[in-house]
């Protein structure tokens, strides 16, 4: 009996090793305390791993290698010649994570459940499609709105959700989903506390055979400076988190097993809130002038420099095109309306003294020019101490040249709210990168997406642009793409709704030590980060492999 407890205590350290070689710790966003939400329509409270890990996409397209797609629900789609239909073909013998099969009905429920509930229609698919038919078990069909050539990308951002759950959710809104039956690799929570989560290994999940990890585990991080413990101290295996002096304060820890790779990516801008409750602030934020003088005032190498240690990309595009989409700018557009995107002291004061912007209480900050009275906070999540240190500089800027501007900072997912809700005067902001200017103005501009999404937060829409954002996608022509993408970026560059001061790199550090197989600089097959806001992140876990 003592030689079987002996054997029997043995064997349980060896498969207790073998597990934690399989679970990989990452951080994907920070928070005092998790809450148990895996809503994957919820914008604001569900957990980020939700997303690609528990609900899988139909298609992947990778940004990192021409945009090609990888199918994952579906095995394909097809386009119909006129552009005004698709069809997704779902793979043989799919599973939920509870065993019940997963076909083309639960795809066509997912979409009539969101024009059921449009608050949870994040991408206001119903303004892109007019009708969902299930073919047979494992073929669907969309009808859109208009051509399109992207539609498979459109539709695909979209999680699919299993009908024998949600058909009986009383309010999908609220809907916390804390035991989730997902598509995905990692579906299966067996530990949840505030102080850390584990994602386990989905059993019926489809691609098992490429899946070699076994679990993520999310510790909570409540900061960039508690995400750099953990990042130096080499708890994390994957994140997402800025690092001040990066080379010092991790890599320097292990050089071997510590790296990073940081390539351009989204899109950093301060923006006003064009319909805030506030109506002295409403007036000036109004006004294209007041808008124009603030941009000249932000010292955008200033923010690179200091806040954000060199890594950011300049962004002085007023189409907002930058070093991203160089390859779409307009030159004639900088050429006419850069000047209101460089910084300017002297321009932006003598604008706002054209402009009537005065100083008329003597309080030593200007007024509108009918004298009421401007002032204003600008809100920034409280753990991304680049971004506070970066608002911090445009307050500066705006008071030195005599604006009345302050900094709030909310918790992340509090910020995130008051974008979607229009709850705030001013903020710093981020669209999403993508293979071309198209989404980042699908996602800005759509007045469809108000109300849902934070990347509407300015709350600017002109006809003008959502129509040439249209036909940007009824073509795959490039010149005819690329005509379409000038004169839009005209519009927007000549109506400054947003103020671009960088594109920030894609965050991504990655530990060798307990997984190999990452996508690195020298072998970038997919785009590595972590964040919500990248599918590819899936990729990316699926390439990994334990170190034996």
């Amino acid at each position: 009996m003592k030689k079987y407890l002996l054997a029997a205590a043995a064997l349980t350290l060896f498969s207790g090793s073998a597990l934690a070689q399989t679970v990989l710790t990452a951080n994907i966003e920070p928070a005092t305390t998790w809450v148990r939400n895996f809503n994957p329509f919820n914008q604001t409270s569900a957990r980020q791993s939700t997303l690609d890990f528990i609900y899988e996409p139909l298609v992947i397209f990778n940004r990192f290698d021409s945009n090609k797609p990888v199918y994952r629900l579906a095995e394909s789609f097809k386009l119909s010649d006129d552009l005004k239909s698709i069809d997704f073909k779902l793979r043989p013998n799919l599973k939920w994570s509870d065993g019940k099969p997963l076909t083309a009905a639960d795809v066509k429920f997912t979409y009539d459940y969101l024009k059921k509930f449009p608050a949870l229609d994040f991408v206001s698919i119903w303004s892109f499609i007019t009708d969902v038919k299930a073919v047979d078990g494992q073929t669907v069909r969309f009808t859109l709105a208009n051509p399109s050539s992207l539609a498979a990308e459109q539709i695909s951002q979209l999680p699919i959700v299993p009908e024998h759950v949600w058909k009986d959710v009383a309010d999908p809104v609220t809907f916390a989903n804390e035991n989730p039956v997902g598509s995905g690799p990692l579906t299966e929570v067996p530990r949840f506390t505030g102080q850390t989560y584990d994602q386990c290994r989905n059993p019926n999940y489809w691609d098992n055979e490429h899946l070699k990890v076994d679990c993520m585990r999310f510790p909570q991080l409540a900061d960039n400076n508690q995400m750099l413990t953990a990042t130096a101290d080499g708890t994390l295996d994957w994140g997402v988190s800025f690092i001040p002096d990066i080379d010092n304060v991790y890599v320097s820890k292990d050089p071997a097993h510590f790296h990073y790779w940081y390539s351009p990516s989204s899109m950093v801008a301060f923006l006003f809130n064009l319909e805030t409750a506030n109506e002295n602030n409403k007036k000036a934020f109004n006004d294209l002038k007041f808008r124009r003088a603030v941009s000249m005032a932000l010292d955008r190498k200033t923010m690179i420099d200091v806040a954000g240690y060199g890594y950011p990309t300049l962004n002085e595009d007023p189409g907002l095109m930058g070093e991203l989409y160089k390859s779409w700018a307009d030159p004639s557009v900088k050429a006419d309306f850069g000047k209101f995107a460089t910084y300017d002291a002297d321009a932006a004061k003598t604008l706002l003294d054209e402009a009537g912007y005065k100083d008329k209480d003597g309080d030593g900050f200007r007024d509108n020019p009918d004298g009421s009275k401007i002032s204003f906070s600008i809100i920034v999540p409280s753990a991304w101490t680049d971004w506070i240190d970066t608002v911090n500089l445009a307050v500066e800027g705006m008071q030195a040249v005599g604006i009345d501007a302050k900094i709030e900072t909310p918790e992340e997912a509090v910020w995130t709210g008051n974008l979607i809700n229009g709850t705030f005067d001013a903020a710093i902001n981020s669209l999403p990168a993508s293979a071309s200017p198209y989404y980042p103005y699908k996602r800005a501009f759509s007045a469809s997406d108000k109300g849902k999404t934070r990347f509407t937060a300015q709350r600017w829409f002109n006809p003008d642009v959502e129509k040439l954002v249209t036909e940007f996608t009824q073509t795959a022509d490039l010149a005819k793409q690329k005509d379409a993408m000038n004169k839009a970026q005209r519009i927007v560059a000549e109506n400054m709704p947003v103020i671009p001061v960088f594109n920030n790199p894609n965050w991504y550090q990655y530990n060798t030590k307990r997984f190999t197989g990452w996508s690195t600089k020298e072998n970038p097959f997919v785009n590595p980060s972590i964040s919500r806001t990248n599918p590819a992140r899936l990729l990316n876990l699926l390439a990994l492999e334990p170190v034996k």
